[in-house]
């Protein structure tokens, strides 16, 4: 084990490190520095390979990262474009401490509190306020025009027509090259004050940063109940209390939107039927509202009772990726992605979360993120959203602008 004892905060040194933040936002979080093992891998037996180390590093509390990509070795699917990226496959490890934040108070599950830790923990937080996140302004450039887009949108619809799916999560990129980023933390705390999101996360690896305002979760596991919550349909804030209850009703009787989260958890219930104990797979909320800082969210939670000696890697392939993120049927859904979709989704509509020393888990959907590849300096932000028989292109292509926009905007900002 690498020890921090009379560290002195360095950004630098810092910045060399495993370093995460799960942040509900609702003044609680999991902190956590360090590693002591870990997995990097994207060979194409990833999956297997997060197993064996699992396996082997049972009774730890171990964190990690899921890739949109193992897709390829779930289903056996590929996709024709480069992640630019260049994100891992998996990404587990153990970190060396592990600090539950609730109200202001620490409880180390992980690592001996000193004055040393401590202060390293202090002084993360106070980030937030140290210096300018950028050297300048900038701006993201479209992967897609919107041309293109809104052709890609009834290029689906045909497919809708044609039976060969019936909903389809088309995704865009937004991209910015050669670009410093001063402070990282500061960053993240920025863009938190704008999502205030339930499953934010902040990640610092030698080679990446992703930075999380994902108000989705994927999968909680609790003793051998698993629950999911897929989100489909979205509405914007409004710019008054009578505008915002407006547009939150609107999307509470919106058929459309009913309709692509219905689909959504008929594919969830069908992913749990395959790790579930027999009629225990049901539906405990059907399109909900709920409001975040930016949006109005359509939620809905699917649960079951997972059959004995099924391992975490044995639950990820029954339900990875989210299905909120490819569509119905998800095979099919996931093939029209790759074909049409411009870039490699990458790390984003993969996931994140942490793995609890009884086995006890819990994994967002990486949405409303940023992901930044140090070596390469490129930052990417993408956006998607649900393609119905419903959906109109113009309306489609607003509602994603919608969803990224004050994230983007955060950066001339700053």
């Amino acid at each position: 084990m690498t020890s921090i004892i009379h560290f002195k905060f360095d950004k630098k040194y810092f910045l060399k490190k495993t370093i995460c933040f799960l942040n509900s936002n609702n003044n609680s979080g999991i902190f956590t520095f360090g590693s002591e093992a870990c997995i990097y891998d994207s060979s194409e037996l990833a999956l297997a390979k997060l197993q064996v180390f699992l396996d082997e590093n049972k009774g730890n509390y171990i964190f990690g990262c899921l890739n949109y990509n193992l897709k390829n070795e779930i289903e056996l699917i590929q996709c024709k474009n480069d992640d630019l990226l260049r994100f891992p496959l998996v990404n587990f490890w153990v970190p060396e401490y592990v600090v539950k934040i609730e109200n202001g108070s620490r409880n180390y599950l992980k690592g001996n509190k000193t004055s040393e830790s401590e202060e390293l923990i202090t002084d993360f937080f106070k980030q937030e306020k140290k210096e300018t996140f950028l050297s300048e302004s900038i701006s993201f450039s479209a992967r897609t025009n919107k041309e293109n887009y809104l052709k890609n949108v009834l290029k689906i619809k045909s497919l809708l027509q044609q039976g060969e799916i019936y909903e389809m999560n088309y995704c865009q990129e937004y991209f910015a090259e050669n670009i410093k980023i001063n402070n990282p933390f500061e960053l993240y705390f920025k863009l938190n004050t704008i999502t205030k999101a339930p499953f934010s996360a902040f990640l610092n690896t030698e080679n990446h940063q992703v930075f999380c305002g994902s108000p989705e979760r994927f999968l909680q596991k609790k003793g051998n109940k698993l629950i999911s919550q897929p989100i489909k349909g979205t509405a914007a804030r409004g710019n008054s209390e009578k505008e915002d209850l407006a547009n939150k009703e609107t999307l509470q009787n919106k058929q459309k939107e009913r309709s692509e989260n219905i689909m959504i958890v008929d594919l969830v219930r069908n992913d749990f039927s395959k790790i579930a104990q027999k009629n225990s797979v049901k539906v405990d909320e059907l399109c909900a509202i709920y409001s975040f800082e930016t949006v109005h969210q359509m939620i809905s939670t699917v649960s079951c009772e997972v059959k004995e000696n099924t391992s975490f890697t044995d639950i990820i392939r029954a339900t990875f990726p989210m299905g909120s993120m490819t569509g119905a049927p998800k095979l099919n859904a996931m093939k029209y992605i790759d074909e049409l979709e411009d870039f490699s989704r990458g790390i984003y509509a993969g996931s994140i979360g942490y793995i609890e020393p009884n086995g006890d888990f819990d994994f967002n959907v990486i949405i409303r993120s940023l992901v930044f590849n140090k070596e390469d300096k490129y930052l990417s932000c993408s956006v998607g959203g649900a393609i119905t028989i419903l959906s109109e292109p113009e309306e489609e292509y607003a509602e994603c602008k919608t969803k990224i926009g004050k994230i983007i905007n955060a950066f001339n900002e700053s």
